[in-house]
């Protein structure tokens, strides 16, 4: 009886989403998309050969921080259709050059302004990549991962492979391959090995 009752939900959602099927179908953004849509099946759903329409379905049903993404992907048309859906509202993605498979886990409380994000990255929940005047934000880079309560503030960059510990404050550039955390931010761990720098 549950399982019918998940299908029966499971169809209803479908309907109701027959609009962003169109727009996932049509959009020329088709190719983020879909390297989202597989990041996020990944990492959430354990058959991992599920299609893309069924997957989308469930990520769209499911994850308010991956409508998020995906009404930022689609642009306008995202905010026409996102009634039928509601995104999470806590939730603030205000960068343009996204790459390919971005991951946002829980995504209460963040804002994501970055001047630009590199492929596979993953953002935790209140975190906060912003601007520290009117024209300075963090660039980030690819297989980056900044977790909860972390703070990028200004003209940073962050290198390729790199992680952002939990709470930690990130003023200055942070190099390829490294781990920083505390307040301010300190390279705990660059290329596997252990150290104690401080951010130049």
């Amino acid at each position: 009886m549950k399982r019918i009752l998940k299908s029966i939900a499971f169809a209803l959602s479908a309907a109701r989403l027959t609009p962003h099927l169109i727009a996932l179908l049509t959009t020329d953004r088709r190719g983020l998309v879909n390297a989202d849509i597989d990041r996020w099946k990944a990492i959430y759903m354990n058959e991992r050969d599920i299609a893309r329409i069924p997957a989308f379905v469930r990520l769209m049903t499911t994850y308010p921080e991956y409508r998020n993404l995906f009404y930022h992907r689609i642009g306008w048309i995202g905010k026409l259709v996102s009634p039928l859906c509601r995104p999470m509202n806590t939730l603030f993605i205000s960068t343009e050059s996204i790459g390919p498979g971005l991951f946002i886990q829980h995504g209460f409380a963040t804002i994501i302004a970055a001047k630009s994000i590199g492929s596979n990255c993953w953002i935790n929940q209140q975190v906060t990549i912003g601007f520290s005047n009117a024209r300075d934000c963090p660039t980030i880079g690819d297989n980056v991962t900044i977790y909860a309560g972390a703070k990028l503030i200004g003209a940073t960059f962050i290198g390729n492979n790199s992680k952002v510990g939990a709470n930690a404050v990130v003023l200055k550039n942070v190099p390829a391959n490294s781990t920083v955390v505390g307040v301010p931010a300190r390279i705990v761990r660059r290329e596997g090995n252990r150290v104690d720098e401080e951010l130049c």
